[in-house]
């Protein structure tokens, strides 16, 4: 099928995306890789950092997350942090380089007797001159407003993998809750993160499925995180089989084709890519990565050991921030 990268489309079916799939691999890479350059610098990356702000004991069933307080992990619960402590370490993640910082609470849903503190954390980080995003769970538009008053940029709310696959993951949540989260977001005028996870027993055409929601969505995600699963033990998918490298290349690939001006980021489970197979990644449209030793309840490449890369790489911190078609 023919891709005009200077006319991204919300019309995908199904259909022409799983056919994409189906692409041999350096044919498919090259195509995503002009389109990445129709829209970004190829040598930039957008770099973020992330942090649990409220850890555990989650009402949610979500058989990747050791954070639910229905499976037997060694996450502990704890409650909200302080705003003070949370701009403490925003500081420390803007000297590490962060451009963006990431808060995250394990909740099923955003509480109004929260949003003092979350606001005032979110007001102090963008005081520092840092993009904010924050994934709170699912919320009313009302709260969608008041925390893009108080400087919040991007909402993170996944979908996780394809509507056909989804109530193999979680069954406490449904789909369309999801997006009419990601609805409430996009009228408060914030932008959206969202995107999912491979690795979780999922078929190729279930990934089709998953960015084929994302493509066709009213704007696509301004970003757009592709997860390769980290195998928690104590949760349902603890022992589930990695997807193959070229396979996550792939999945990068065709994100970077349906949704040509999204930033598209690896996200967790780099600290078990090659450096070879994240450059692939790069290479086929990826353009943001998560630094810091740690995610949310998950190891991550430490910061010496990221900053050696992208030095050798020559990839340098993106300097634009990026737009994306309504």
């Amino acid at each position: 099928m023919r891709i005009d990268p200077a006319q991204p489309r919300h019309d995908w079916t199904l259909a022409e995306v799983a056919a994409l799939f189906e692409v041999p691999l350096t044919d498919l890479v090259f195509r995503a890789a002009e389109v990445h350059r129709r829209w970004f610098d190829p040598a930039e990356l957008q770099l973020s950092q992330l942090l649990s702000v409220k850890t555990g004991g989650c009402p949610e069933n979500c058989g990747y997350c050791s954070q639910s307080q229905h499976f037997k992990t060694a996450t502990t619960a704890s409650k909200l942090m302080e705003p003070d402590a949370v701009i403490a370490q925003a500081v420390e993640a803007r000297a590490g380089g962060a451009q963006r910082f990431c808060m995250g609470a394990a909740w099923r849903d955003l509480k109004d007797r929260d949003l003092p503190k979350l606001t005032a954390m979110i007001s102090g980080v963008k005081a520092l001159g840092l993009e904010t995003c924050a994934t709170l769970g699912m919320m009313t538009l009302d709260q969608a407003r008041a925390l893009k008053a108080a400087g919040l940029d991007y909402y993170n709310h996944n979908l996780d993998t394809g509507p056909d696959y989804y109530d193999k993951v979680v069954t406490t949540r449904t789909y369309q809750e999801r997006l009419d989260t990601l609805a409430a977001v996009r009228e408060s005028g914030m932008a959206t993160c969202c995107g999912g996870i491979v690795g979780m027993g999922e078929t190729r055409t279930d990934r089709a499925g998953l960015l084929h929601q994302l493509a066709i969505l009213p704007e696509h995600p301004q970003s757009l995180p592709i997860n390769d699963l980290m195998p928690i033990p104590g949760t349902p998918l603890g022992g589930s089989e990695p997807v193959d490298g070229l396979e996550f290349v792939r999945m990068i690939a065709v994100a970077r084709l349906v949704c040509p001006k999204s930033v598209v980021r690896i996200a967790a489970g780099r600290e078990h890519m090659s450096r070879e197979l994240q450059s692939l990644c790069f290479l086929a449209g990826a353009n943001s990565i998560f630094i810091g030793a740690r995610l949310l309840t998950t190891h991550n490449p430490d910061q010496d050991q990221d900053a050696a890369f992208l030095a050798e790489l020559k990839m340098r911190p993106m300097t634009v921030r990026p737009t994306v078609d309504a």
